[in-house]
């Protein structure tokens, strides 16, 4: 998926730790993802400590860390 690869590499230059799951590979990452993504398998789906966001450009992402995971993010 080129959301997926774009996110990636994203995350790869900011320097976040982070866990990759295939939902189509894994019955519960999938039942997940169609939870937060109203019914939906939509891809990249993100979770920061317990909240969700679907398909984040980079700045929401980055936002969402500040505020419930600020001690992943670089000194």
């Amino acid at each position: 998926c080129p959301y997926c690869i774009k996110l990636r590499a994203e995350l790869r230059f900011s320097g976040l730790r982070y866990t990759q799951v295939n939902i189509w590979e894994s019955a519960e990452a999938a039942a997940y993802v169609r939870s937060v993504a109203n019914g939906n398998e939509t891809v990249p789906t993100v979770d920061v400590a317990g909240h969700a966001v679907v398909n984040p450009s980079r700045r929401q992402l980055l936002a969402l860390v500040r505020e419930h995971a600020p001690q992943a993010l670089r000194e």
